[in-house]
């Protein structure tokens, strides 16, 4: 990722409040304000769109054919024919939009979210002189017309020639449901897609159960610790993400260092996963045996980290997809990390209840640019209202959440509240979320003792190995180097199959270095074969 670019001017903004209407009313419900677009000419495309309607409750007429390429990237003058311009028609065919006429400026939408299925292309090529195209604004940014599909569909209302640069999102940073924004131009565009049928198929349904059940588990967060400079916006977007889940009731484990989790570092239960920063997946999530929960968002930073959404072992985006997260996001093409979506905010929104599409393109800055949305846009993990505070804990995840609100409060007595429930429960994941965040105050003492409680409820193995590194960490930091080999070669001999097995190897080589092997001895010179003459009688 180029070095962060600061947008400057705001553009286009003029074409977004010349468009502003009357406050709409709300629509009865999310699914009748959606539509589905699928590619008549892939495989799939047409069954995916149909199952999804059927699971959604979108109406038949909502779900809208295209024929256009099968491929991922679309030339411009093909996404203006063959995707743009029909779906256009489509809108103020079906009375959707009301186009102000002379003018063609949207002045009231039915239509708030496009789900686009796998078939429709990802990426528009650059395109040099394109008809009617203007570079106008700061060059570094008016020099390129290639976008995202999904991005540019957003603007879909505007009617615009001017493709060149990008244009201001109004809807970022709002606090509102998008039938209440005034924004009758913008659509909500995400993509269910992925590297097969089968996997956007798990996406659907599993978004729909994790609604159902609720979205538990860890908020894994992996920042680079970067304290100044231009890419320190993207570790301050991290960093939030971490202190705002840990507030909400989320036990956080986040890495702080230059490097990314290791590869056998035992990920599990991660509800949600966000970090950065290399150009393929990489650390726990490429193991084949990893396996994100039902519902889960991840996210990793990278200037092409949705090049492809095909490939499950390029980039980053399709990988995680593969891996089982329900929803990601990423980029096509360069975007220029101040010009990414904001990762705090989205967390943040979707955490108060938004949709993941409003959540997404709240985070935002800009439409017409280069970024990409994939899962279900109606996929809503936090449903508000919130439960009733009176409402007994489900589980143990629960049980945590309201011991920890307890513990930001007043840390003994949620400790003392924490340390019961877990005893109560036998649970692990209490005390291992008690140990994160006592290791946020100056209490390392009190986070190994609750990470040693954690070893002895967890019953999985890679479980009891994540609360011992959790530990060892904090041995090695207090210079308690004897103890934490102990408890390193306790659980290796204890559970040498683990993944998490070579992370123990390479904190006891650290501590525990081998001697340097020996010089190599000094070559002997070889003695000279002396021959005796052998004398015949």
């Amino acid at each position: 990722m180029k070095l962060p670019f600061l947008a400057g001017a705001i553009f286009w903004m003029a074409l977004w409040t010349a468009n502003a209407a009357p406050l709409q009313p709300a629509a009865k419900s999310p699914a009748s304000m959606t539509v589905v677009v699928f590619n008549e000419s892939a495989p799939d495309s047409e069954k995916l769109a149909k199952a999804y309607a059927l699971k959604r409750g979108v109406a038949a007429d909502h779900i809208i054919p295209l024929s256009c390429a099968v491929t991922e990237d679309i030339s411009r003058a093909d996404y203006e024919r063959t995707i743009a311009e029909p779906l256009r028609a489509v809108f103020k065919k079906r009375g959707w939009w009301k186009v102000r006429e002379g003018a063609n400026q949207v002045e009231n939408s039915q239509i708030r979210f496009v789900a686009l299925m796998r078939g429709i292309p990802l990426r528009i090529l650059p395109e040099a002189n394109f008809p009617g195209d203007e570079h106008v604004g700061q060059p570094a940014i008016v020099e390129h017309n290639e976008a995202s599909v999904d991005s540019e569909l957003a603007a879909l209302g505007l009617f615009t020639r001017v493709i060149s640069g990008l244009l201001n999102n109004p809807y970022y940073r709002s606090f509102l449901p998008i039938a209440e924004a005034n924004l009758p131009a913008m659509l909500l565009v995400c993509r269910l897609d992925a590297p097969s049928p089968e996997i956007v198929q798990r996406m659907i349904d599993d978004s729909l159960a994790a609604e159902k059940k609720g979205l538990r588990g860890f908020t894994y967060v992996d920042a680079r610790g970067i304290l100044d400079g231009g890419y320190a916006e993207g570790d301050k977007w991290l960093l939030k993400i971490a202190t705002d889940a840990r507030n909400l009731g989320s036990p956080v484990i986040l890495d702080n260092g230059p490097g990314l989790f290791p590869d056998g570092y035992p990920m599990r239960n991660a509800a949600f996963y966000f970090g950065w920063y290399t150009e393929n997946i990489s650390g726990p999530m490429a193991r084949p045996d990893f396996r994100f929960p039902q519902g889960a968002v991840a996210v990793h930073i990278h200037s092409f980290s949705a090049c492809t959404l095909r490939d499950p072992k390029r980039a980053w985006c399709a990988p995680l997809l593969a891996a089982g997260a329900a929803a990601t996001m990423g980029n096509v093409f360069e975007p220029y990390l101040t010009l990414t979506p904001n990762l705090d905010i989205f967390h943040e929104r979707l955490r108060a209840g938004f949709t993941f599409a409003e959540s997404a393109w709240m985070s935002e800055r800009v439409l017409s640019w280069m970024t990409t949305f994939i899962g279900d846009p109606l996929y809503r993990p936090f449903p508000q209202p919130a439960d009733s505070p009176s409402r007994a804990p489900k589980d143990e995840w629960e049980t945590y959440a309201a011991g920890a609100k307890t513990w930001l409060q007043n840390p003994e007595t949620g400790k003392a509240t924490l340390t019961a429930s877990a005893q109560k429960m036998k649970s692990g994941v209490i005390m291992e979320g008690l140990g994160l965040l006592q290791l946020t105050t100056a209490h390392p003492e009190e986070a190994m003792a609750s990470f040693a409680m954690a070893r002895q409820f967890y019953k999985q193995p890679d479980d009891v190995v994540r609360a011992s590194i959790h530990e060892i960490l904090q041995l090695r930091g207090a210079n308690k180097k004897a103890e934490a080999l102990l408890l390193i070669r306790k659980q290796l001999k204890g559970y040498p199959s683990s993944p998490g097995a070579s992370v123990l190897r390479m904190f006891e080589t650290e501590l525990d270095p081998p001697p340097p092997p020996p010089p190599p001895a000094a070559a002997t010179p070889e003695k000279p074969v002396v021959k005796k003459s052998v004398t015949r009688p």
